[in-house]
């Protein structure tokens, strides 16, 4: 038991990662990137908005593309705020188009709406809250000289865009997750895009099934599907807050764990031979959700075993979640320490979110959409 845990941890957080590194090393596939510049529709769905949704509207509207080239679409999922108006204001803009649904129904069927309206070659899809560097869509656009790329994700910064990308944290865990996708991209295909910046070719988009949870997961192995690559470009870049509150953060993970396990309801394909990248699926998705199990196990393992190496192992897993429930608690503010104690409590709410996440599908309870 303990050293199956034990295996399964090691593997999933670094066995993975050094299988791609050789991987890349064996079958290196990059990308024939080149000059290049479709016709692109942008979509996005919004609910209650009003705070940011101006910001985002103008970061879109002076994105370095051509104009006459750009369609931007935003649907308003039943909205009852000031996001209608907002969008309103901005609709004469000619580049603008709007779908104003007064009944909340979920983002996958605003997607949905997006997609019936879309005439571009290639749809880049992004959410409210995020900044795009103006730059980004042209850069993710040179992707698709290469016949073989059906997706190609953007990166997500946690940060500031004038003080850099945080080190802490969940920006730390991010940025190991930026480098997963980094090699399976350069050998392969990327299990899943990232949500807040990612293009598709319309040609190999498919309807997303109501209430899809992970809509930037479903669509890119669909792109995969149908035999073509989908790879993740950090050139190309949208800025996040790397600090949400705890509390949201941990709903958010909550909903996004709860999607994978949705997704394997959805499209059971996932598991079985017509997914070319099943291996990566579920050493990338599926094992991290048994991880919270597999620590638990690895603790009474080392409760139950005798010897100075258990003893040892079970000292440093002690220590660990100490400083994980002082990180939690507010209780270390800087130094060292600090800094340890953040990411061994950032692991924590990953992981318990994991739990609560399979709690809720075990259930029935459904992740909602909300801004």
């Amino acid at each position: 038991m303990f050293w199956a845990a034990a295996g399964l941890i090691a593997y999933t957080y670094v066995g993975y990662a050094c299988w791609l590194r050789l991987r890349l090393l064996w079958r290196a596939r990059p990308v024939r990137r080149g000059a290049c510049l479709p016709s692109v529709s942008i979509a996005m769905v919004v609910r209650d908005e009003e705070q940011i949704l101006e910001t985002k509207l103008q970061n879109l509207l002076s994105l370095d593309y051509p104009a006459d080239r750009c369609q931007i679409i935003v649907v308003s999922d039943g909205s009852t705020d000031r996001t209608e108006v907002i969008l309103r204001e901005y609709g004469e803009d000619s580049r603008l188009q709007l779908v104003l649904n007064q009944l909340p129904q979920s983002k996958a069927s605003g997607l949905n709406d997006a997609l019936e309206l879309a005439r571009g070659d290639i749809v880049v899809f992004t959410d409210a809250r995020q900044k795009i560097e103006p730059g980004a869509v042209r850069l993710l656009a040179e992707n698709f000289a290469d016949p073989e790329v059906g997706c190609a994700s953007g990166e997500l910064m946690l940060g500031d865009v004038t003080k850099g990308e945080s080190g802490q944290g969940l920006g730390l865990y991010w940025r190991i997750e930026k480098q997963v996708r980094e090699l399976e991209s350069g050998s392969g295909s990327v299990v899943g895009a990232t949500g807040a910046l990612y293009a598709v070719r319309r040609e190999l988009l498919t309807s997303v099934p109501p209430g899809t949870i992970l809509d930037d997961v479903y669509l890119p192995m669909q792109v995969v599907r149908q035999g073509k690559r989908v790879v993740f470009d950090a050139r190309a870049r949208a800025w996040d807050s790397p600090n949400l509150g705890a509390g949201r953060e941990f709903s958010r993970k909550v909903r996004t764990l709860n999607g994978n396990y949705q997704l394997v309801q959805l499209a059971p394909w996932l598991l079985s031979g017509s997914n070319p990248i099943r291996f990566e699926f579920v050493s990338h998705k599926l094992l991290r959700l048994a991880v919270p199990f597999a620590l638990a196990g690895l603790l009474l393992a080392s409760l139950r075993l005798n010897g100075s190496f258990y003893r040892a192992v079970l000292i440093l897993q002690l220590m660990f979640y100490a400083l994980s429930v002082l990180a939690l608690s507010r209780l270390l503010k800087r130094g060292i320490l600090a800094r340890v104690a953040d990411v061994a409590g950032t692991f924590v709410l990953l992981n318990g979110a994991a739990v609560v996440a399979l709690v809720n599908f075990a259930a029935g309870r459904r992740a909602a959409w909300t801004r």
